[in-house]
């Protein structure tokens, strides 16, 4: 029988489709300005270009790189583009591709120390680097995982764990009712990683937010008094720094003194805020920061690393190892390691993300991610203080490190605000601004009214990007 030959018998094709992806990417990066940021395409166009069989010999490289230009292309929404100003944008850097290329080529998996020593060596290090750059606590133990999502989950279930340990042998027919409290404003994740845990809908108590959307700490008490009365015991406090809205601050001080005095877990969501405070004039933030159990932290929203790469910092590693921590006889090990990353999640396996964050830190420097940092919320203020000048603009809450949310206004002949036109002005411009192609702009929704919403945290944005919102309004 004749034997096939092995997956790729050299390298050569690999270095010849290497440098001509490497020249293709770079190109993409220089031009980006010149596609539209928003994809044109309609719900199945793209898969319709693309044959309904793979193929059964293989393609060369230079044939499936014309695909990505010819099919993939024009179905993509450019997150890379310095005018992509909704939601918070994934940011990636040139430093940051090179490192994941790196990643996928090594493809090491770091679930215990002895599967990869340097991964879970360097991703302790790197935490280390990024707790100091950040000014938060020496006391944190860290962890990567992909999204906020899963560490928000994370931090959740070992809330769970510190108040109801008979839950990990028992499950939830032993436990009492719990309660898991967060602004209104607060992120979906929450809410999700709460009803994948059993707390349930009923489980989750939104608590109303203030003047500037900030969760009422007043009404916090009150919701904690409310439950213990009627037999609840509250959980955990999730506090939010950066609100995905209108990036609001909750009062992180006076909700750790609530949640000292109820021995609650308090959960701090700093995932797009937090990496700000590598600038020390942002680190009030992390006003009582030191009462957290954990934080979350997602340099892929705003310190320039491609996603994924979100971080959970935690002053209770043992509750989160306690929760998670199940070793199969072909896991276990003699070495003398600390730290085996599967012990501290629901996954397994472990990617390297840490390069990523590792090969930030030493090309391009703490003090040149500051500066970009500080244009990006100096470009916010200017951008505000513009739109502030006009008289059809409001802003319906304070602009807030790098994010404004304005709507159009629209008054009736008495001079009053009317709320059904404006609306539909402020719809009618946020159309027209991500129709142009030069930029795109997401939406909110702040107590009923409908604001146009700018976050600006791209690595190659400039005042000439954003002022676009001003030319196309």
């Amino acid at each position: 029988m004749r034997r096939m030959p092995k997956l790729d018998p050299t390298s050569d094709e690999f270095r010849e489709a290497g440098h001509k992806l490497i020249d293709w990417i770079g190109d993409y990066l220089d031009g980006v300005d010149r596609y539209d940021v928003l994809s044109r395409v309609q719900p199945g166009d793209i898969a319709k270009k693309f044959a309904a069989e793979p193929s059964q010999t293989g393609r060369p490289y230079d044939a499936i790189l014309a695909d990505v230009e010819s099919k993939v292309m024009p179905g993509m929404t450019h997150w890379n583009h310095p005018a992509f100003f909704a939601y918070f944008a994934i940011t990636g850097s040139q430093a940051g591709i090179l490192a994941e290329l790196l990643t996928a080529a090594l493809n090491a998996n770091g679930m215990i120390w002895r599967t990869s020593p340097s991964l879970t060596e360097l991703e302790t290090l790197t935490l280390r680097w990024l707790r100091e750059a950040l000014g938060l606590p020496g006391d944190l133990f860290g962890i990567i995982n992909d999204t906020a999502s899963i560490n928000s989950f994370l931090a959740l279930a070992a809330a769970r764990e510190y108040a109801a340990p008979e839950i990990r042998t028992r499950g939830f027919a032993a436990a009492p009712p719990l309660r898991v409290y967060c602004s209104e404003h607060a992120h979906s994740s929450i809410e999700k990683g709460a009803l994948a845990l059993g707390f349930g809908i009923d489980g989750v108590v939104k608590i109303a937010g203030d003047d500037t959307f900030a969760m009422s700490v007043e009404a916090l008490e009150e919701a904690i008094a409310r439950d213990r009365a009627a037999g609840k015991v509250p959980c955990a406090i999730s506090a939010t720094v950066g609100t995905t809205s209108s990036a609001a601050v909750d009062p992180v001080k006076r909700i750790a003194e609530i949640a000292k005095r109820e021995n609650v877990w308090l959960h701090v969501d700093a995932a797009y805020a937090g990496p700000a405070t590598i600038c020390p004039e942002f680190r009030w933030l992390w006003d009582g920061i030191d009462a957290a159990d954990s934080i979350v932290i997602n340099p892929h929203k705003w310190l320039f690393t491609p996603i994924d790469c979100s971080v959970l910092y935690t002053r209770k590693p043992d509750v989160l190892r306690e929760t998670f921590s199940l070793v199969p006889e072909y896991l276990k090990t003699t070495d003398s390691a600390e730290v085996n990353f599967m012990d501290y999640g629901l996954q397994l396996g472990h990617r390297f993300r840490a390069l990523k964050l590792w090969y930030l830190f030493e090309h391009y420097g703490v003090t040149r991610m500051q500066a970009v940092i500080r244009q990006h919320v100096a470009d916010a203020g200017r951008l505000a203080e513009e739109l502030q000048k006009r008289d059809d603009v409001e802003l319906i809450a304070p602009q807030s490190l790098s994010v404004v949310v304005f709507r159009k206004i629209v008054r009736d002949p008495n001079g009053a605000i009317d709320e059904t036109a404006s609306e539909r002005a402020s719809i009618e411009a946020l159309e027209r601004m991500n129709a142009s192609g030069r930029l795109f702009v997401s939406h909110t929704r702040l107590r009923n009214r409908y604001g146009i919403r700018v976050a600006i945290g791209n690595g190659a944005t400039e005042w000439e990007h954003v002022a676009r919102v001003l030319e196309y309004l």
